[in-house]
């Protein structure tokens, strides 16, 4: 027994090595719709490729592009209309960038919850009956962050139930300064708000648990980081313009996505 085993041993450590097995990125090929603001508009001249593009390269996405400069999260309903409107149910995904925009102009975060006093039939263990509950809704108030961030997935969920969505965190920002009626100071100083950026941040990475969504943090993944003068050369303009990401911050953007999208399915079923 112990001739029989040694052979054994002998013929498996002089056999060839298998050939390495790669997995397919699960969004190989697909169709994604893209829901954004200025970086990702495809006529915004801070970059002459988007992270998209990078994708469509890399992995042969077909991307849907929806993104306006300027716009905040209350423009996501509109963009939703328009991508029902040309593809119907015909893609495979959504992605959705947004959120600096809110932050710039002084949106006020708000609640994800409505909450009352309501009665509900219970019974646990004994006939049911009328008890009294809090109960919460979801905040559909227009003005807010969080109220639009819910306006926009509950529009988004009830048009697209069997579509993965997955959203983006904002990025870091510095200063913009495009002219005399439109500069921008950079994330170190709170909106008119009184807020920072990082609430608007967090806010979109909270949406995950309220709305059953993957959030990818690109704010603290990518590592673009335009307060500090050598991250310039991420940025369209290092002297006026370290809010738009240019072609080696896109490019940046997108490999931190691509791997961050291996951890998640494209499309669910067959």
């Amino acid at each position: 027994m112990k001739k029989i085993l040694s052979l054994l041993l002998l013929l498996l450590l002089s056999a060839p090595a298998l050939p390495q097995q790669f997995i397919a990125h699960p969004w190989q090929g697909k169709r994604v719709a893209y829901l954004g603001d200025s970086i990702t508009d495809p006529r915004n001249n801070g970059s002459k490729k988007k992270f998209w593009s990078f994708l469509q390269d890399w992995l042969q996405i077909t991307p849907y592009v929806y993104g306006v400069s300027g716009r905040q999260w209350n423009d996501i309903p509109r963009q939703t209309d328009k991508l029902k409107q040309e593809h119907g149910q015909d893609f495979d995904a959504i992605i959705i960038f947004m959120g600096t925009n809110d932050y710039n102009n002084g949106v006020p975060i708000g609640t994800w919850w409505d909450e009352r006093v309501s009665q509900v039939e219970y019974g646990h263990g004994q006939p049911k009956t009328m008890v009294t509950r809090r109960q919460r809704t979801p905040s559909m108030d227009p003005t807010t962050f969080k109220g639009r961030i819910n306006i926009a997935l509950d529009s988004l969920k009830r048009t697209f139930p069997t579509k993965q969505i997955v959203l983006l965190t904002p990025i870091h920002r510095s200063d913009f300064h495009a002219n005399e009626k439109n500069w921008q100071c950079d994330e170190t100083y709170t909106n008119q708000c009184g807020l920072y950026l990082d609430a608007y941040v967090d806010a979109v990475k909270e949406a995950a648990g309220v709305w059953a969504v993957p959030v990818i943090d690109w704010s603290a993944a990518c590592g673009l980081f335009p307060m500090l003068k050598e991250y310039g050369q991420y940025f369209h303009n290092a002297e006026t313009d370290l809010l738009h990401p240019n072609d080696a911050g896109h490019e940046r953007m997108a490999a931190t996505l691509m791997y961050q999208l291996l951890a998640l399915p494209c499309t669910f079923g067959k």
